[in-house]
C-alpha cells in the first residue's frame, strides 16, 4: 500500500497566518486502514509547518450510532457522549504518532487537540448527529485564524460545500461554519482500501 496523499482546494481563502497552526481534521474513517498510523505520519510530513490535530471518532463513535438507533436518547445525551469519545481517539492517534496531546488551541507546535476537553468552554456549537469533528474542526480553525485541512478516506466527490453535506461526505452543519474558517483544503490517501467510505465521522 502507498503511505502517499492527494490534496485539493474546497474553499479558497487566507491560509494559516504566521505562527498559526493548519488545523488538520483526521477523519475517524481513517482508523481502521491497515497500518494507519503510518498513514497519519505520512500526511503529517506532507504538510510542514506546525499543525493542529482534530481526531475523529470512527468506529467509536460508529458505535454509539448504533446503541442510539437500537433505543434513541436525547439528542444532547449521545451528542456529549460522542463528544467524549473523540478524547480517546486523540490520545490513540498522539500516542501513535508521537505527539502530545493539548486542551485548547494555543500552541505552536504540532499536537493533537482533545476536543471534548475543549468544546465544553468554548463557543457552543448544536447538539445532535448533524454536528460532528467536521463542524468542531472548522470551528478550531475559525478561533485560531488557521486554515483548515479535511483528511478522508475518499476525495470529494464534488466541489461544492452544500453538496458534500448531502452526500455525508462532511456533517450537515459545516456549510455554517465553514466561511469563518479561511482555506480550506481536502487530503484523501492515494491508495483507496475496500474499507473506506465517503460518511463524515465526529
Amino acid at each position: 500500500m502507498s503511505d502517499g496523499w492527494h490534496f485539493g482546494i474546497l474553499q479558497d481563502g487566507p491560509p494559516a497566518g504566521p505562527g498559526r497552526p493548519l488545523i488538520v481534521k483526521v477523519g475517524g474513517s481513517l482508523l481502521v486502514r491497515p497500518r494507519w498510523p503510518e498513514v497519519i505520519a505520512a500526511l503529517l510530513a506532507a504538510t510542514p509547518g506546525p499543525r493542529l490535530l482534530v481526531v475523529g471518532g470512527g468506529p467509536v463513535v460508529d458505535g454509539l450510532r448504533s446503541i442510539d438507533a437500537a433505543a434513541p436518547r436525547s439528542a444532547t445525551a449521545m451528542h456529549w457522549r460522542a463528544i467524549e469519545a473523540l478524547g480517546i481517539t486523540a490520545r490513540l492517534v498522539a500516542g501513535a504518532v508521537g505527539l502530545a496531546v493539548v486542551e485548547s488551541p494555543g500552541t505552536e507546535h504540532t499536537a493533537v487537540l482533545d476536543a471534548s476537553r475543549w468544546l465544553p468552554v468554548t463557543a457552543p456549537l448544536p447538539e445532535g448527529w448533524h454536528v460532528t469533528s467536521d463542524s468542531i474542526a472548522a470551528a478550531v480553525a475559525a478561533r485560531v485564524g488557521g486554515g483548515l485541512l479535511l483528511a478522508k478516506s475518499v476525495p470529494p466527490p464534488v466541489g461544492d460545500l452544500m453538496e458534500l453535506a448531502a452526500t455525508g461526505w462532511i456533517d450537515r452543519h459545516f456549510p455554517e461554519v465553514a466561511a469563518a474558517a479561511g482555506r480550506i483544503s481536502w487530503a484523501a490517501p492515494a491508495s483507496p482500501t475496500p474499507s473506506d467510505r465517503p460518511a463524515a465521522g465526529r
